[in-house]
């Protein structure tokens, strides 16, 4: 271990994403992820159904083009498509104030998901809780991220069912790729904005532009070879789970999404805040300290609370010169387990 620890902090093309994965491990950022997609699926189904009840009502002229919104935004979860749009067509029919109820419940349920994208990218950015947006401005991110997730899957739909006219005007091309070339600008945007809402004023918008960057890539990537993967996944869930198949499988999709996105987002502090190399094994670099500092620093929950942290340098130990033992003091077995196990 201390030799590959030596080779990847020689190199910073393997330090980097060394970096990364150790960040994201002391970030537990793998329970963010599991989280987020909890939520997720909590809320996916209600937004769904008052989605196609706005339509109706918005497009009960154009049922064509209604079709082609639906079967878009449910093609955001290859793999998925069929039940998702069964379950879209057992919509809410009704208007006035049972739809005003129907809206407000699933916004109540979609207010989780804004909140552990908050505390997560709050967390990942180890924003100290004192410096977090409280109450009332937590809430009212939370609303700005549900409009505009809400409004950009709606954008994106669009391109999609409207096929690729505007994909052709930008790029010159027709097709699948201007449909994805605008998506991509769209999903990038989307990304960037939503990053700056659920994270405090002290991450500057520069600072969260590489992570919505890679986010709006990996998303696309997800979409285009997602549904190869979750076809052959689901189909075996199926057999063997039934409808239970599709909870998991559908829940595994959105832990995946979100564990892409904090990875993207993990990439854009550490490059923000230099926090490579890292090491795997003793002694600490000067990154490991820096790091270890700001995880401290994150827990303050009040102004007037100040944190130190303190890293002490590697004892050396010389194994050649023999042990002074105490006469008087009874000797201690030796436990195995490699050097730091004996007490």
């Amino acid at each position: 271990m201390r030799g590959l620890d030596l080779v990847q902090r020689g190199h910073a093309w393997l330090a980097f994403p060394v970096a990364v994965w150790k960040k994201f491990g002391d970030d537990q950022a793998g329970n963010l992820a599991a989280l987020i997609a909890y939520f997720g699926f909590a809320s996916l189904f209600p937004l769904l159904l008052v989605f196609v009840t706005v339509l109706d009502i918005v497009l009960q002229n154009e049922p064509k083009l209604r079709e082609q919104v639906i079967s878009s935004t449910v093609g955001q979860f290859p793999g998925f498509n069929t039940e998702l749009a069964a379950a879209a067509q057992h919509h809410l029919t009704a208007t006035g104030p049972a739809l005003v109820i129907g809206l407000i419940l699933t916004f109540l349920g979609a207010r989780g998901v804004a909140g552990a994208v908050q505390n997560a990218l709050n967390t990942v950015w180890a924003v100290p809780y004192y410096r977090r947006p409280g109450f009332p401005w937590n809430l009212l991110r939370g609303i700005a991220m549900i409009i505009v997730v809400g409004l950009g899957l709606i954008v994106t739909s669009f391109l999609a069912g409207l096929a690729s006219g505007v994909g052709h005007v930008i790029t010159g091309t027709s097709g699948p790729a201007g449909t994805i070339a605008v998506s991509l600008l769209v999903n990038i945007g989307l990304f960037w904005l939503a990053f700056r809402l659920a994270t405090a004023r002290e991450v500057t918008w520069w600072e969260h532009f590489p992570g919505a960057l890679m986010s709006a890539i990996v998303w696309q990537i997800l979409q285009l070879a997602g549904g190869y993967l979750v076809g052959h996944q689901l189909a075996h869930n199926k057999s063997l789970y039934g409808i239970f198949g599709i909870v998991l499988g559908l829940l595994a999709w959105l832990y995946l999404q979100a564990q892409a996105t904090l990875y993207a987002v993990e990439t854009s502090v550490v490059r923000a805040r230099k926090l490579w190399p890292r090491g795997l094994a003793p002694p600490l670099t000067a990154q490991d300290r820096r790091a270890y500092a700001l995880y401290a620093e994150a827990t303050q929950r009040n102004a007037d609370e100040h944190v130190e942290v303190d890293a002490d340098k590697p004892v050396e130990v010389d194994v050649d010169k023999p042990v002074e033992v105490d006469a008087n003091e009874p000797v201690q077995p030796r436990r195995s387990g490699g050097p730091g196990a004996a007490a």
